[in-house]
């Protein structure tokens, strides 16, 4: 019988041969008898020796990591309607990415937990993506709760901060999925009326949250007057620019 065994990969820096590092430089000053305020400030190079190192080995492990990640797949799909018309499109759920994550980043001394805090109808996201060594670093978005579906105010803050938990985590690792991650936005890609392209066209270069209510309530009549395809195309690239202004802000 043949045992295989995973090598644990050991992403710490080596320091060059030949070079005095701050701890051999504090060692010989004890040696020496150096003055408290001497090995004051040699400690504190250390300790900036340190954290350099471990932004270092911080980098190697998650470049690794990333090397070996394999696909991640869109296994949820978003189908139901409302009085505003059918949403419908598929994304990839947050227990698929850390099933095919977890396992590569354990390899590599990586680890990634959450904080996560409301301020009034905002829900924000902290994704803390850490190496052994004791390096890590912190991907911030926030965006406002997610009543779409007719959810409650329980439902509406879950699915924005499972929303947020999956953007950040990807963002961390610089992570995306098999086919085009547009979260919705497939609509916009099928060929649509002069009309309704000028209507995107137009709302895109809105840089502002209330220009955009505006120029919505101006041309609600517009495009409620148009066909299904081109309507939903209208009301989901409005949907998508007012979602990328919320996680902005």
């Amino acid at each position: 019988m043949t045992a295989t065994a995973i090598a644990q990969i050991d992403h710490t820096p080596v320091a060059e041969p030949n070079v005095l590092t701050p701890l051999a430089m504090i060692d010989r000053a004890l040696s020496s008898g150096a003055s408290v305020e001497v090995l004051e400030k040699l400690m504190g190079l250390q300790e900036r020796y340190d954290a350099n190192m471990a932004r270092k080995a911080f980098d190697a492990a998650v470049a690794s990591a990333k090397g070996e990640i394999g696909p991640i797949f869109k296994d949820r799909e978003v189908d139901f309607s409302s009085a505003k018309g059918r949403t419908n499109y598929r994304h990839e759920s947050f227990g698929g990415i850390a099933s095919a994550i977890g396992p590569v980043l354990d390899r590599h001394g990586l680890s990634y937990r959450f904080r996560a805090g409301q301020d009034g109808g905002r829900v924000a996201v902290t994704c803390v993506l850490a190496h052994r060594d004791g390096y890590s670093e912190e991907t911030t978005l926030a965006a406002g709760n997610d009543t779409s579906g007719n959810k409650n105010d329980i439902q509406a803050i879950g699915s924005t901060t499972t929303y947020l938990q999956r953007y950040t985590l990807k963002l961390a690792l610089g992570l995306s999925t098999t086919d085009k991650d547009d979260d919705g936005k497939a609509s916009e890609q099928v060929p649509v009326g002069g009309a309704a392209e000028a209507a995107i066209n137009a709302l895109r270069q809105i840089e502002a949250k209330p220009e955009l209510e505006r120029w919505r309530s101006d041309n609600d009549k517009m495009i409620r007057d148009l066909d299904q395809n081109d309507f939903t195309a209208v009301r989901r690239a409005y949907q998508n620019h007012f979602a990328s202004m919320e996680i902005g802000q």
